[in-house]
């Protein structure tokens, strides 16, 4: 799509940065782009895109996102600081925090971003005042030197509570809790900071080491009705008011309420579910709805079970398991599913899994994606054998940006 004003009204580095893609088009058009987008690669399996339900938006596409993460890296010297008892004081380095440009690691210093929560960009910069106050240095990623590598900060959707994670280049952190302090006293709206050690020479943020420097290490949010406990690694969608929205579309896909009668139980599995937010949103939405979520990273199951207990949930369970390997056993057994609900990463599901779900012939599958391509992919592969599409339905989750999320319901034919 060609721009039709410049984005520099809008955001400054809109173009060294390039993670807005369409922040230069009006939104009512990115919102058409993208229903035509996935009306193409639909058409061989739902046809005309007549019947495919408008996209919903945001009504104010603009700070929606909760989770703001910034790099830091050494800048050029700065100014010399003149005299201590007859000696030349060093130059310290500037520090640079912002965001890389695209393509790159190259630091674009950045003030304020449009769609990120005023809070997170604030607290950002605060965090390298903080650093120059206390003369902490910053990583320097050629030659693996200097301590803070990134400051990732998370604000509840509705509870409003920050959680600021400190990466740091090594676990020696001399005053680190008065460093926290510092940081809360100039942001008072901080609930909590935790420090994670991450000494690799590698481009993943997060390590595994963590220690709490102030608050509980971690923070509470609300999304559709149900309170959440948000660690530095829980996976929780960045745009709350959209995930609601997101979330709600593939529970009323399921039809839960009106499965196989009020009095039979209905067993439905989470693939991919993560920290457990649908799968015990899918379990809140009917008495007669048993939930299994399925994960094979432990920390994740860890914290579902956390979160279904801390929401008195009895009605779901959490297995540590490769989701295809559990299905395939399941099916072994003679067991049968009401409902698949799926969400898998942007590559969408490998055929082992989908092999795995055929095997098991749950009677619908609501399929959660942020690929429509590649869903569109193993739409076709699940209609070959057996399933027939019922419904697409669009959330723009990522205003600005070429993403799209869709959910797809498919059930099987002799349904």
């Amino acid at each position: 799509m060609k721009p039709t004003r410049d984005p520099s009204g809008i955001c400054p580095i809109a173009r060294e940065c390039g993670a807005c893609s369409a922040i230069d088009v009006p939104y009512d058009q990115q919102l058409t782009r993208k229903q035509r987008i996935v009306a193409d690669l639909f058409y061989d399996i739902a046809g005309s895109d007549s019947s495919l339900p408008p996209i919903v938006g945001m009504e104010d596409p603009f700070r929606y996102r909760n989770k703001i993460a910034s790099p830091f890296a050494p800048g050029r010297p700065a100014k010399p600081r003149g005299e201590s008892k007859g000696k030349k004081v060093p130059p310290r380095r500037e520090i640079l925090c912002g965001m890389y440009a695209a393509g790159t690691h190259r630091i674009i210093p950045v003030q304020s971003c449009p769609v990120e929560h005023p809070s997170g960009r604030r607290i950002v910069n605060a965090v390298r005042a903080v650093m120059q106050r206390y003369g902490v240095e910053p990583y320097d990623e050629d030659a693996g030197t200097g301590f803070m590598r990134h400051c990732v900060v998370r604000v509840g959707h509705e509870s409003g509570e920050v959680l600021v994670t400190l990466v740091t280049n090594g676990r020696e952190f001399p005053g680190g809790r008065n460093f926290a302090r510092e940081l809360v006293k100039r942001c008072p709206e901080i609930t909590t900071v935790v420090q994670n050690v991450n000494a690799r020479a590698t481009n993943a943020i997060l390590g595994t080491e963590e220690h709490t420097l102030f608050g509980p290490g971690f923070i509470l949010d609300t999304l559709c009705g149900l309170s959440f406990r948000i660690s530095s690694h829980s996976f929780y969608q960045v745009n709350g008011v959209q995930t609601e929205v997101l979330y709600r579309t593939a529970i009323e896909e399921t039809h839960l309420g009106g499965a196989g009668g009020a009095n039979r139980p209905i067993t439905v599995m989470d693939a991919y579910c993560g920290t457990g937010t649908i799968g015990l949103v899918a379990a809140a939405s009917a008495e007669n709805v048993q939930v299994i979520g399925v994960d094979n990273v432990e920390s994740a199951i860890r914290d579902a079970r956390q979160n279904a207990a801390h929401n008195g949930i009895g009605n779901a369970e959490f297995v540590v398991d490769d989701a295809g390997a559990f299905m395939r056993r399941y099916a072994d057994e003679g067991r049968s599913l009401d409902v698949l609900l799926m969400d898998p990463p942007r590559a969408g599901s490998s055929p082992e899994f989908l092999e795995a779900a055929c095997a098991l012939k749950p009677q619908r599958i609501v399929y959660i994606s942020c690929d429509p391509e590649t869903q569109a992919r193993d739409a076709k592969y699940l209609r070959k054998r057996g399933y027939r599409l019922d419904s697409l339905r669009l959330v723009d989750m990522f205003p600005h940006t070429d993403h799209i999320e869709t959910v797809v319901l498919m059930s099987r034919k002799d349904t």
